[in-house]
């Protein structure tokens, strides 16, 4: 009785065993593989897999693109071969390829070449720094920054005649720049005194000068 158990559970196993698919179908693996994995490759009845959006053969080889078997892409004759000029027209210069220069160059033109170089080196001596005149005029930048006022606001009395607009225009445009004119205007005894009449309005800045700059400069 327990034998006879035995040969049906055998026999069970057998049939089974024999319902299970050939794992050992490297094709039909390859394929399933290729079908869960999207990947291109597997093959059917011969014939490559399409992938998705891929630029047929046909098209690569009217762009002049030759595309093997084994899925390697090569260029065509009729492609141009790569310039060696840049695009403004100057040519890229060989001077790091050894055989270029050995074929242009020997060793009496490298020696003509160093001589050349040799004469024209200079060596220029240092020298002294220029001294600064030890009187360069008022300082209009403490001036600006001990300034009781600012500009436009009128600080000091001015007697203004009639043709003092005038007077102001054309003494102004004497000078190079505004900071040249507030120096002068107080080398000239400034701001209580305007002999050239500079400042008619009376503010202390020259010509329109203004101190507002060096003010920013120190955060104020």
């Amino acid at each position: 009785m327990k034998f006879a158990a035995l040969a049906g559970a055998a026999m069970a196993l057998s049939a089974c065993a024999a319902q299970l698919p050939d794992s050992g179908d490297a094709a039909a693996r390859a394929a399933r593989e290729a079908q869960l994995t999207g990947q291109a490759g597997g093959q059917f009845g011969g014939q490559p897999a399409a992938t998705p959006g891929a630029i047929s053969s046909s098209d690569l080889a009217a762009a002049g693109i030759d595309v093997e078997r084994r899925g390697g892409v090569q260029a065509s004759p009729a492609n141009a071969a790569p310039s060696s000029a840049d695009p403004s027209g100057a040519a890229i210069s060989d001077e790091q390829s050894f055989e270029a220069v050995a074929n242009r160059e020997t060793i009496e033109s490298d020696a003509a070449r160093r001589a050349e170089q040799a004469a024209a080196y200079q060596v220029i001596q240092p020298t002294a720094l220029p001294q600064r005149a030890g009187d360069t005029g008022p300082n209009i930048v403490e001036y600006a920054l001990n300034a009781p006022n600012r500009r436009g606001q009128e600080w000091y009395s001015r007697f203004i005649l009639g043709t003092m607009g005038n007077r102001f225009e054309r003494n102004c445009a004497a000078y190079r720049s505004p900071d040249e004119a507030q120096r002068d205007f107080l080398a000239r005894g400034g701001p209580e005194r305007d002999p050239k009449g500079i400042d008619p309005d009376g503010d202390g800045f020259a010509c329109g000068w203004d101190p507002a700059p060096f003010l920013a400069a120190v955060g104020r």
